[in-house]
């Protein structure tokens, strides 16, 4: 856990999140959040090349790989992105969503976007994308219509697998406001398989605790760090209240556990996710207090119990990832950095880069063969 010290900063300030449909006081006591100070703002980004090193691309990708075949394939990606994320922000937030999910599964080979319907491979077994963690992707039209805008300008010629690399790094800027950019390493093709089972395997589940969640990043290549950092994308987005639901009733947001919840913002998910409000299983913001801006407040939520994944609230649980935490939340711009260091590194997960293991999708949610 982290020390007292880290919850000496100064008094909230105008950022101190207002929790809808407040309740009374709860009477169990609480320690009293903490907060960025506003007079250190994070630096602005550096270029893509100055940050420490990400490891070499296997053989094959490279920055500005479509630069003669293609050569505006970076950008038709990124105004499909900007249209996306302008009509909905929560496009943004799925798309990296869709990345990370991707990557995890058969590697970085857009194998999640493939259809039962219409994958040739074998149409009665499902795909991840009808796979349980899967059912609540966003992001699929916007990929669809920059592979559409591809295919116009050069037709076969950018893997759909680029396509949700380049997405994800665009959503990452827009949501920044330009604050994350960096370059991405491309060559990767489609992957043919894709298997519903093998979702469920390899997603970390929200309620993961730090252990689990350390294997199943490493079994992928990526470190604690890695994994601490990649979770700070739940600084956007929204999770359905069936995810944390355990999470929001007594005694699991008690004060006396260490990866409660914080009981104001559990009395106050109680309310928005009775059923009783509407039915179904309501989605809320994982960030309430910039939830439309990809930021490190979560860091700071993690810090206050303000989150809402037992994945979460697990990163306190180790001395280790807990002072990774820490250090992200009062070091202004380390995390962006490392965001974007990671998110490279993420995306050269299981590539697929010969015609043996893959291929250039017409169509994303379907085989060529």
């Amino acid at each position: 856990m982290p020390s007292n010290s880290m919850k000496s900063s100064p008094p909230p300030s105008s950022n101190a999140p207002a929790y809808p449909l407040p309740g009374p006081s709860p009477s169990i006591s609480v320690a009293p959040p903490v907060y960025p100070t506003e007079s250190s703002p994070s630096p602005s980004p550096t270029d893509a090349n100055s940050s420490s090193p990400s490891p070499a691309p296997p053989s094959g990708l490279r920055v500005g790989y479509y630069g003669y075949s293609c050569p505006n394939a970076e950008s038709i990606v990124r105004a499909a992105v900007k249209s996306a994320v302008d009509a909905n922000p929560g496009t943004g937030a799925g798309l990296i969503r869709l990345f990370f999910h991707d990557c995890f599964v058969q590697g970085c080979d857009a194998s999640v976007l493939l259809n039962t319907t219409t994958s040739s491979a074998d149409q009665s077994s499902p795909t991840e994308r009808q796979s349980p963690p899967n059912l609540t992707l966003r992001g699929f039209e916007a990929i669809d219509a920059a592979k559409a805008a591809l295919e116009a300008a050069c037709p076969r010629t950018v893997s759909c697998a680029d396509a949700v690399a380049f997405a994800a790094r665009d959503a990452t800027f827009f949501l920044s406001a330009g604050r994350v950019d960096f370059g991405v390493p491309a060559g990767r093709l489609d992957g043919r398989v894709s298997r519903a089972e093998e979702a469920l395997a390899n997603l970390p589940p929200p309620t993961a605790g730090v252990q689990a969640l350390t294997d199943m990043f490493a079994a992928k290549g990526l470190d604690a760090d890695d994994m601490v950092t990649l979770s700070g994308a739940h600084t956007v987005g929204r999770a359905h209240c069936s995810s944390f639901s355990d999470r929001i009733v007594p005694p699991n947001n008690s004060s006396s556990d260490d990866d409660a919840m914080n009981p104001a913002l559990a009395a106050s998910l109680g309310q928005q996710c009775n059923s009783s409000n509407g039915g179904g299983d309501p989605a809320v913001a994982q960030d309430l207090v910039t939830p439309n801006k990809l930021d490190s407040q979560y860091y700071w939520n993690v810090l206050n119990h303000d989150v809402l994944f037992a994945s979460d609230a697990a990163l306190l649980a180790s001395n280790r990832t807990a002072a990774m935490v820490s250090d992200n939340a009062f070091t202004p711009g380390l995390w962006e950095d490392k965001f974007k260091r990671a998110m490279v590194k993420m995306g050269l997960v299981g590539v697929k880069t010969t015609s043996v293991e893959g291929e250039i999708r017409e169509r994303c949610w379907m085989t060529n063969n």
